[in-house]
């Protein structure tokens, strides 16, 4: 016998159906066919200079003691990156970071121009680089990192230049932007070696800075709390979570949103620096994911390439950098480009194997498969709705 209460006649049905039909229909209605995604305000790319798959794993082991354990191996959306270059599988921080910022493959040593380049000798095409478009648009932009401000993965933000070498000629273009009115924060360390670049060029940084009526600090805490373009360059390495809250505060301002390029090197031919590097940008990635608007603010965390570090032995209740003191006495004076340790090996250079890409916010479902370095372009370009056809 039916329960008491449902309907069990043939009209009893069919007025069920059409509750349930109106119903749908109303869902319908709040949420029409074809809805387009949620855009980003903002984007943060987190870059971890050589941070790859194997060197997450051993930050990991290193920092917790426990496999898995950083924030961006547990970010919803992930993918694996291709990080060859134009002509070569191994590439370096400039390739690599061109691809990133300019969706298209270039050489080796080349900072966002195309592959007509020849290093050194001949410019090639200028690439609109993801800090470019987000300055044509009104946003706010920031590059901060812990080597020097001129070195590859800044300047591929900033900048264009046939040879990474060239730091007095990248370094100029933050006051000398071909789009927008440049870069808004700029945060890095190498003061001693940017000056000496500047002034081998032929130029007085400071004049060229004042001429700009803007000023090249050299520590964090001279910055004004009113200024919202900030230069800081150090003679150590600058603070990175200091300067990322300093540079969050600052371009948050603007209510057309921001773009802001975060690199903490990874790089682990000194292994215990290195991993210690890395564990601190992941802790910084958590630290803004819980403090900024994820409903408006797309992460974007990936390496410009790997590096040829490998777990090969231990146990769980031993550190992963078991007998590297040892090492360090052994070899001090040297610079092997070959460590082997009980539990890692590692050989100084780099490598061509796929790194992670791992996002969340608005746009971050695109991250997904095995994919090209380049597509982390355009996925942040769809993801502002500047894509073409969007």
């Amino acid at each position: 016998m039916p329960a008491a209460g449902l309907p069990f006649d043939k009209m009893g049905v069919m007025r069920a159906s059409r509750v349930l039909q109106l119903a749908l229909l109303g869902v319908l209605a709040m949420t029409p066919a074809g809805a387009a995604p949620k855009k980003a305000k903002n984007v943060i790319i987190f870059l971890a200079d050589a941070g790859g798959t194997s060197t997450l794993n051993a930050a990991s082991i290193h920092g917790y003691s426990k496999a898995q354990s950083l924030y961006v191996q547990g970010m919803p959306h992930i993918a694996l990156s291709d990080t060859s270059t134009n002509s070569a599988w191994v590439s370096d921080s400039a390739a690599g970071m061109t691809a990133i910022v300019t969706g298209v493959k270039t050489e080796n040593g080349v900072i966002s121009m195309g592959p007509d380049s020849v290093r050194g000798k001949k410019d090639g095409k200028v690439l609109k680089t993801l800090l470019e478009e987000a300055e044509d648009h009104g946003l706010s932009t920031g590059v901060i990192t812990n080597v020097n401000i001129a070195d590859a993965t800044p300047a591929a933000c900033y900048s264009h230049a046939n040879d990474r070498r060239s730091a007095g000629e990248i370094f100029l273009q933050v006051f000398r932007p071909k789009y927008g009115n440049g870069v808004d924060v700029v945060i890095g360390a190498g003061r001693p070696a940017v000056y000496k670049a500047v002034k081998e060029s032929g130029e007085d940084l400071d004049a060229v800075a004042a001429a700009g009526k803007r000023q090249v600090r050299s520590a964090l805490a001279d910055v004004p709390a009113g200024e919202l373009r900030p230069i800081v360059v150090t003679n150590t390495e600058p603070d990175v979570p200091a300067a990322a809250r300093l540079a969050i505060d600052r371009l948050s301002k603007n209510k057309k949103g921001y773009f802001l390029m975060i690199e903490w090197d990874a790089h682990t031919d000194n292994p215990q620096k290195g991993l210690n590097n890395l564990v601190g940008l992941d802790k910084l990635i958590r630290e803004i994911a819980g403090t900024v608007n994820l409903k408006e603010t797309l992460l974007v965390f990936t390496a410009d390439h790997s590096f040829d570090l490998r777990v090969r032995a231990g146990r769980k209740d031993e550190p992963l950098l078991k007998g590297l003191d040892e090492w360090k006495e052994k070899t001090a004076g040297k610079k092997p480009a070959y460590l082997d340790l009980p539990n890692i090996r590692l050989f100084g250079s780099h490598t061509a194997e796929e790194v992670l890409v791992a996002a969340e916010g608005p746009g971050s479902e695109r991250v997904q498969g095995f994919m090209p370095n380049t597509r982390i372009h355009e996925i942040i370009l769809r993801s502002w709705g500047w894509w073409p056809g969007t």
